[in-house]
């Protein structure tokens, strides 16, 4: 259960962290205006409150692991959003890093 429960907290923080900074590049970028801007803003600080529900007491790891939930997860963002089609060496690149995520967040320590 603790692995699952970590899980959906990663899944969770990669659509408030990736879809914040999202809201906020089309506020800037595209000109979407302030509004957008505000609630990309109030994402990204969602992202930090959901990360704390980790239960690895060790912010270093929860965030180094995190960092390859968020490399997969932006592809994932582009292709639902932006309709971007990740080549092979994209889709590589995300499942080593999510093997990475899998040694740091859930190898046996003793």
């Amino acid at each position: 259960m603790t692995v699952l429960r970590s899980v959906l907290l990663f899944a969770l923080a990669a659509l408030a962290e990736i879809g914040g900074a999202w809201l906020v590049w089309q506020g800037w970028r595209e000109h979407r205006g302030v509004l957008w801007i505000a609630a990309g803003v109030l994402a990204l600080g969602a992202y930090g409150f959901v990360a704390t529900f980790q239960p690895d007491p060790h912010f270093g790891r929860i965030l180094a692991a995190y960092g390859g939930v968020f490399v997969a997860g932006s592809l994932a963002w582009g292709v639902v959003v932006d309709k971007f089609r990740p080549d092979r060496w994209d889709l590589i690149g995300a499942g080593l890093c999510l093997l990475g995520v899998a040694v740091i967040m859930y190898a046996p320590r003793g």
